[in-house]
């Protein structure tokens, strides 16, 4: 009997053939790429074991595993291959757990895309997840089986309410549930929800990114005041392995940044004893990669003003890196200002992580502006412990960033965002004249190594009308579009073949698809640009050949 039938969003379960970035190809319209291409550039599908379970698994899937392990048998709780559903749905099973990021497909990535493709582009991960949520619903037909949904994605069913009966989904599960979760399952098998532990709604954020409680009786909730987070001597390792070698090093980031809801979480760091036990079951899996998850790693046992603690990020990478079978780990997460102002510690990490030509250490970065204005308004703190002024314009501590970082060999994902609230057409143009600095300078005689990839700051009214279209950007809006994908072209074209894995036919394939991919991308934007009214050649030579003088950044270039 397998009482908890545990599986993910079908677009977390893939390798993206391990390409930097190629983990938001899902983002894309299904339109715009053929489905040939969408799963030739997917890859392989995954391995499952012999009795049916998913060799591999998301992060969070194994976490949750690790929980109800605490309180069940092996037995009762199976982490199925989403091709081997139907051995594990039967009559008697209780709750088909499901993981997610993106379900409706209304995420920041992917509303980028529609805003240039047109609002009625399905993206490939919606339609991942319809192909999901229907195989589930048809084989616990006639079951007692519920569905519960849970992951980070969960806020879009609050947007697109409707959803939720038309999937056939219980209950939406909101929040932190490692040390709970085995309680949780019992009562939504039990009929019998204890509203001391779980709220009947969600909490949500109004403009003003406040909190706001709403009651619902499809969502329960977790996480409505600091101490309902699970302390971390309450969150199970994981013991069985995880997805691209994923194990996590702290939980929450204090940043304070007024778009993200992650700041909001209290600081949680795990040992790094704990983090090397989690890579161990990753290694004796066959994986030689760790991604160590934070959203913040410079914040790792932090000092004051957000000061980095070089001794702790030192014991934690060495701990890594001496994990047997380990050949490679880089972090998911961290701010540019500490690479800018704490050059000798990047350094002295790329030496532990054994940074050089064949293995840069990417990392995302939401640098999301140019302008000195938004990053105050916005994200004052994400400069710390540098400050704007003092210390140079936002974009000279994110240039210094960039050079220390390609000089030892990181590769930083930056994302932006337009349509910021105070944004006018000279912060964006502020904007594009960083991305076009930065992509036109050099450290140690090799070409800044960064992508960036431009997001929509999207109202939620806007979703729910289903209104989304190119006329949602503005014509200096789109110029950083374009100023953008321009960048991500020339980092296609340079990097796509080189940093392909597998077969000779595989690299070739992949390769070829990404430094192609990178150019039609780039020429689709400029067309749509054009018909929009952006100046195309002022957007070129923006910052670059001396027709706008360059001030704030003189400093930067002489560096």
């Amino acid at each position: 009997m397998t009482k908890f039938v545990l599986i993910s969003d079908l677009t977390l379960s893939s390798n993206y053939r391990d390409f930097p970035l190629l983990d938001f190809l899902p983002c894309a319209p299904s339109r715009a790429i053929p489905g040939s291409v969408y799963r030739f550039l997917k890859g392989p599908g995954l391995p499952a074991l012999p009795d049916g379970q998913a060799k591999f698994a998301p992060y969070a899937i194994r976490k949750l595993q690790a929980s109800l392990l605490r309180k069940y048998e092996a037995k009762d709780i199976a982490v199925a291959h989403e091709d081997h559903l139907d051995q594990f749905i039967k009559d008697d099973t209780e709750i088909i757990g499901i993981s997610t990021m993106d379900p409706l497909g209304i995420g920041p990535t992917t509303m980028s895309y529609y805003v240039l493709f047109g609002g009625d582009m399905r993206p490939w991960v919606r339609e991942e997840w319809d192909v999901l949520i229907n195989k589930v619903n048809a084989l616990r037909r006639g079951k007692k089986a519920k569905l519960v949904v849970g992951g980070p994605g969960v806020w879009e069913f609050t947007v697109l309410p409707e959803e939720l009966q038309k999937m056939g989904i219980d209950y939406v599960v909101q929040g932190e549930m490692d040390d709970v979760a085995p309680e949780l399952f019992r009562e939504i098998t039990d009929n019998n929800i204890d509203e001391q532990i779980f709220y009947r709604g969600y909490m949500s954020y109004d403009e003003k990114f406040r909190k706001v409680i709403k009651k619902d009786e499809h969502y329960l909730a977790r996480g409505l005041t600091i101490s309902a987070y699970p302390r971390l001597e309450d969150i199970p390792l994981i013991n069985a392995p995880s997805m691209k070698g994923m194990t996590e090093v702290m939980r929450g980031c204090g940043i304070g940044c007024d778009f993200c809801e992650v700041t909001l979480r209290p600081l949680r760091y795990y040992s790094p004893q704990s983090v090397a036990k989690e890579i161990a079951i990753n290694t004796a899996a066959g994986q030689d990669n760790a991604w160590l998850h934070s959203d913040e790693i410079f914040a790792y046992k932090h000092g004051n003003l957000y000061e980095p603690n070089e001794e702790a990020l030192t014991e934690l990478m060495e701990a890594v890196m001496s994990v047997k079978g380990l050949k490679t780990a880089n972090p998911t997460h961290g701010r540019i200002s500490i690479p800018a102002g704490y050059p000798d510690l990047i350094k002295k990490l790329s030496t532990i992580l054994k940074a050089g030509p064949s293995n840069w250490i990417g990392v995302q970065t939401g640098v999301e502006t140019g302008s000195d204005k938004l990053a105050k308004m916005h994200m004052p703190n994400k400069t710390l412990p540098l400050k704007i002024g003092p210390d140079g314009s936002f974009a000279e501590i994110v240039w210094q960033g960039v050079y220390n970082e390609t000089k030892y060999y990181w590769r930083p994902a930056f994302t932006i965002q337009v349509g910021q609230e105070g944004e006018t057409v000279e912060d964006l143009w502020e904007t594009i004249s960083m991305i076009n600095v930065l992509s036109n300078s050099y450290s140690e005689g090799r070409p800044f190594e960064f992508t960036i990839t431009p997001l929509l700051n999207v109202p939620l009214g806007r979703i729910k009308s289903h209104s989304l279209n190119r006329n949602v950007l503005t014509v200096d809006q789109l110029a950083v579009y374009y100023a953008s994908y321009r960048h991500l072209a020339k980092m296609a074209a340079r990097d796509g073949f080189r940093n392909t894995n597998g077969n000779f036919f595989a690299r070739a394939g992949t390769g070829s698809l990404i430094s192609g991919g990178g150019l039609l991308m780039m020429k689709w934007i400029e067309r749509v640009a054009l018909k929009a009214g952006v100046d195309i050649e002022k957007v070129k030579r923006y910052s670059v050949d001396g027709r706008k003088e360059i001030t704030n950044l003189a400093g930067a270039y002489k560096a």
